[in-house]
């Protein structure tokens, strides 16, 4: 990762990985063992793919079941968009605890215990009481959390010469899992008789990824001292700029909870937005479904642009453009042009998410900056997000219709669009403006 410049650098490709352990050094033994975990990279391989199918499908499987989950426990649209808020607040404040866990157990015992939480989270989410719903939700958010910060360091360390391929693999498969689980949703729930056969059965996915990460949290802290950490800090929290003190470091956290607030929302209504205007739920399914996979085109083109940019404002504007006019799209004929609807909003939105990753790299100075950058930027993303599906539903309840909620959302990608212009600038936190 650069350091300081005099003359911004541009890069070739998509932003470094941010490591949460960046700042961290391994106890020897530890280091020890995972220089013999790297002699199996076909079992770490495994682990992270399955880690990442994991990633999203417990998020992505509930939106075309929302309605049935409403109706079964009486929920108004109010309640039942609880069932995607809760998630999101989760995840936010889950972040703060990934650095913290791995420090003190390690990354891959914080990754197998992220697994069996969600397993166990996506189970919970269909015990009777609406209680345990909820919480089960709260539950799911944590653990992805967990894997949403772990993951990406964890690439960085163990595949350093092939890191580039790794993150594709890994988005890849992380865009599949959400993919797959928003477009059988409706079918399972047909073959298994209840919605909730159709949620429980992730819960086996998650199961199959814990038991992979389990030989490598055993190899990983073989040989460590009982109750030792497995790593000590390298830098105080301290060290570095004050970000709540930086405008861009604002802006940059503004843009990634706007863009993830629009996702999200689309997460939580977008299968309901076309069901309320006649169609089948299936079909619904299926077009959230193949919105959610042509992200890969965004996410894929827009950091490798952002990298070779010295300004990022006008892909800022241009992915908040594709779904502002995605979401104009639904407002005014949500059925007729469906596919294209999702095209628009798909690629924006795997664009925008991309974009957001990538400034938290190209607007920091050194590694440790953009570690806590990464950090700021998810937690308060995440929980400026949690509003949005919240929100909407309650305004969709209070004026029994979608045409407010979605002015609403035009009005949010507006700002993204606004605040993506700061964070876009040719500046790094702490450094004078280079314009």
């Amino acid at each position: 990762m650069a350091g300081p410049r005099s003359e911004a650098p541009l890069i070739d490709s998509a932003a470094p990985l941010i490591d949460a352990e960046e700042d961290l050094v391994a106890a020897p033994p530890v280091a020890a063992a995972r220089k013999q975990l790297r002699a199996h990279p076909a079992l770490i391989m495994a682990g992270i793919v399955l880690a990442a199918l994991n990633m999203r499908t417990a998020l992505a499987g509930v939106s075309p079941l929302l309605a049935e989950i409403g109706r079964h426990f009486r929920l108004t649209a109010t309640a039942s968009s609880l069932v995607t808020t809760i998630p999101l607040i989760f995840m936010g404040l889950g972040s703060i605890l990934a650095p913290k866990l791995a420090r003190r157990w390690g990354t891959e015992a914080a990754l197998c215990a992220a697994l069996v939480a969600l397993c166990g989270g996506i189970v919970l989410r269909i015990a009777p009481p609406v209680v345990a719903l909820f919480a089960g939700c709260a539950v799911v958010g944590t653990s992805i959390a967990l894997l949403n910060v772990l993951m990406p360091g964890l690439i960085k360390r163990d595949f350093p010469e092939r890191a580039a391929g790794m993150t594709a693999l890994y988005s890849t498969a992380m865009i599949l899992g959400a993919t797959v689980s928003a477009a059988s949703a409706v079918p399972l729930e047909s073959a298994l008789g209840s919605w909730q056969g159709a949620l429980v059965s992730w819960a086996l996915l998650a199961a199959a990824a814990a038991v992979v990460w389990i030989p490598q949290t055993l190899m990983a802290r073989r040989g460590t001292r009982h109750g030792a950490a497995a790593a000590t800090p390298l830098h105080s929290t301290e060290d570095g700029p004050k970000l709540s003190r930086s405008p861009l470091a604002w802006q940059v956290t503004v843009f990634m909870g706007s863009q993830s607030l629009v996702a999200y929302v689309t997460i939580a209504w977008m299968p309901t937005i076309f069901t309320d205007h006649g169609m089948g739920k299936g079909e619904a399914g299926l077009v959230f479904a193949f919105s959610t996979l042509v992200q890969m085109v965004g996410s894929f083109i827009v950091p490798m642009l952002a990298g070779r940019m010295r300004r990022q404002r006008l892909l800022a504007v241009a992915v908040s453009t594709l779904m502002a006019c995605g979401v104009v799209g639904l407002l005014v004929a949500p059925v007729a042009g469906a596919w294209l609807w999702a095209t628009l909003l798909g690629v924006g939105q795997g664009g925008a998410l991309g974009l957001a990753l990538t400034m938290m790299v190209l607007r920091s100075g050194d590694a440790h900056t953009a570690a806590r950058l990464s950090g700021m930027a998810q937690t308060g993303g995440y929980l400026l997000a949690a509003a949005g599906p919240l929100v909407l539903g309650a305004v969709h309840q209070a004026t029994h219709g979608w045409t407010v909620p979605l002015a609403l959302l035009i009005a949010v990608c507006a700002g993204l669009a606004l605040v993506g212009v700061g964070a876009g600038r040719d500046q790094r936190i702490g450094a004078p403006a280079a314009e």
